[in-house]
């Protein structure tokens, strides 16, 4: 039997090569996600404004604002929220640019996992990954 845990790191593999082909590509990417369905499918979400060049925060917000709509009436179990920020790695002095993606279940599993990257002549690099508790800003924070 799928965990929630084990459920969002499949999510978080599903979103993660579209990351690293536009990073590669274009050497960034506008926000994206993905959602699970209750029968384990996944599948990918994107939203889009009527503006060329739209602000990262707003696709932010509207992908979670679906992810809750969907989650509200049960159409999906897990959702990951993907967008480009810059942090400070555990033990690090610096920022350096990564990859953020916001995994939530709806069995009250929320994490924020941070994969650093570097991008040489094309060439996109992952550092470790860290994760931090989430914000449960799909289905809510609900004790089991």
């Amino acid at each position: 039997m799928p965990t929630p845990k084990s459920q969002c790191e499949d999510l978080l593999n599903a979103v993660l090569p579209f990351a690293k082909k536009m990073l590669s590509e274009h050497g960034e990417f506008y926000p994206y996600g993905a959602s699970m369905k209750p029968d384990g499918t996944i599948a990918e979400d994107g939203v889009y404004t009527d503006r060329e060049h739209p602000q990262s925060q707003e696709l932010i917000d509207r992908l979670r604002n679906a992810f809750r709509a969907e989650a509200k009436n049960g159409e999906i179990i897990a959702s990951a929220t993907v967008y480009d920020v810059r942090t400070t790695p555990p033990g690090g002095t610096a920022k350096t640019d990564a990859i953020a993606v916001e995994l939530d279940h709806r069995d009250a599993y929320s994490v924020l996992v941070l994969i650093p990257y570097t991008i040489s002549a094309g060439t996109v690099r992952f550092a470790e990954s860290f994760a931090q508790k989430g914000s449960f800003r799909i289905f809510g924070k609900h004790d089991g």
